[in-house]
C-alpha cells in the first residue's frame, strides 16, 4: 500500500487529538533495579571444555530445529557464532598466543539484564523482567519494530522470519518455565564440568568472589555482569580480560533505561497516536480497495457491453450478408431456370420463301 505525503500528513493532523490518550508505555521508562531474590547463572570459563552439551540441552528443552551440523561436531567452535532464531545459546572458542593454558570457551546467550535494554526500548511491553530473574518475551503484543534488537548491548535477540505471517523475536529465556517448576535451566543441568552454576544471584556473587580469592592465579579479579549495564543475571568469571573472550568492556555501569528514557520520551504520544494512525491507514486502504473494486466492476461491465455490441454488429452483418447471398442465389437460380426454359422451348418452323 502506498500513501501520498499529503494523505499521510492529513492522517497525522486527524490523529493529533489522540496525543493525550492514556498509555502504559511510560512503565518501560521507569527506574527499576531488579529483584533482590532473583536467580542467576554463573559461568566459570576456566572449567568449560567446549563440549557443546549446553547447546544440545537448550535445543531439546526449547524444541528448536536440529542444527545443520551435529552438536558432536566441535569444529564449529572455531567460528565466531552468535545466537539466532534456531540457537538460543552457542559456545565459541577463543585463542590468544600471549595467554598460557590453551583455548578458552565462552557460552553466549541472553544475559538477562537487571534493567533490560530490550524492555526499555519496547513501547508495547513485549519484554518483562520476572522476579525469578529471566527476561521473557510476549509475542502476542509485539508489533515487530525490532527496537529490542537494536537496543541490546550484547547483540542477543534474533528475528524469526520463517513464518511470514507471524515473525517473532527469539532469545534465551533462562528456561523460565522450568525454573518456575523448581527445575534447573537445561544448559546448567547438562553441563558435565559444572562450569555453570544456578542459584540466587547474591549467592553466586559470593561464590564467584570466593573462587577468585582462593585462586588469584587462575582468575582475573572481576565478575563480569555484576555491574555492567546495571548488572545482569548471567555472570562470568574467567582467567583473561573479558574483551579477550568477546565480552564488551565499554558498557559502563549505567543501566540501559537511563540512556533510552530521553530518546523514548515521545513514545507515550506515539502509542496514543498509534491506533488512530493505523485506523486512518486502514480506512485509506479500504477506500482504495473499494475504488479499485468499483473501477474494476465498471471496466468489466464496459468490456462486456463493448463485446456484446460488437457481437450484435457482427451478427447483423452476418445476417445481412446471408440475406444478400440468399437473394443473389435465388436470383441466380431464377435466371438459370429462365435460360433453361428458353433453351428447351421448341423453335417455330421456318417458312418457305
Amino acid at each position: 500500500m502506498s500513501i501520498s505525503r499529503r494523505s499521510f500528513l492529513q492522517i497525522l493532523g486527524l490523529a493529533s487529538a489522540g496525543a493525550a490518550l492514556p498509555t502504559t508505555a511510560q512503565a518501560a521508562h521507569g527506574e527499576f533495579a531488579g529483584y533482590p531474590d532473583s536467580f542467576a547463572v554463573l559461568h566459570d570459563q576456566t572449567l568449560c571444555v567446549g563440549c557443546r552439551s549446553c547447546e544440545a540441552a537448550c535445543n531439546e528443552v526449547n524444541n528448536l530445529p536440529a542444527p545443520d551440523r551435529p552438536f558432536t561436531d566441535l569444529t564449529v567452535l572455531d567460528e565466531m557464532r552468535r545466537t539466532s532464531a534456531g540457537a538460543y545459546t552457542v559456545v565459541n572458542r577463543y585463542r590468544d598466543a600471549d595467554e598460557p593454558g590453551g583455548p578458552i570457551f565462552r557460552k553466549l546467550q541472553c544475559n538477562h539484564c537487571l534493567e533490560p535494554a530490550c524492555a526499555s526500548a519496547c513501547f508495547v511491553g513485549a519484554f518483562t523482567k520476572t522476579p525469578e530473574g529471566a527476561v521473557i518475551y510476549n509475542p502476542s503484543v509485539c508489533v515487530g519494530c525490532r527496537y529490542c534488537i537494536v537496543a541490546c548491548p550484547f547483540n542477543v535477540p534474533a528475528y524469526q522470519y520463517h513464518n511470514a505471517a507471524n515473525p517473532v523475536v527469539t532469545k534465551c529465556t533462562m528456561c523460565y518455565p522450568r525454573v518456575k517448576e523448581g527445575l534447573l535451566p537445561g544448559c546448567v543441568e547438562a553441563c558435565p564440568m559444572e562450569a555453570l552454576s544456578f542459584g540466587k544471584r547474591r549467592d553466586l556473587l559470593h561464590l564467584a568472589r570466593e573462587r577468585i580469592l582462593r585462586h588469584p592465579d587462575r582468575y582475573v579479579d572481576h565478575i563480569y555482569g555484576e555491574l555492567e549495564m546495571g548488572g545482569t543475571s548471567w555472570l562470568y568469571i574467567t582467567g583473561v580480560r573479558p574483551e579477550k573472550v568477546g565480552l564488551r568492556e565499554d558498557l559502563g555501569e549505567t543501566p540501559a533505561p537511563e540512556f533510552t528514557s530521553g530518546a523514548l520520551g515521545a513514545v507515550p504520544m506515539v502509542v496514543g497516536l498509534w491506533p488512530v494512525l493505523l485506523t486512518g491507514l486502514y480506512a485509506i486502504n479500504k477506500r482504495r480497495e473499494a475504488v479499485q473494486k468499483r473501477n474494476l466492476t465498471e471496466a468489466v461491465e464496459q468490456a462486456i457491453g463493448e463485446t456484446q455490441a460488437a457481437a450484435d454488429r457482427k451478427a447483423a452483418q452476418t445476417a445481412e450478408k446471408f440475406k444478400k447471398d440468399k437473394e443473389a442465389a435465388v436470383e441466380k437460380a431464377i435466371q438459370k431456370a429462365l435460360k433453361e426454359a428458353e433453351a428447351a422451348r421448341p423453335k417455330p418452323p421456318e417458312e418457305d420463301a
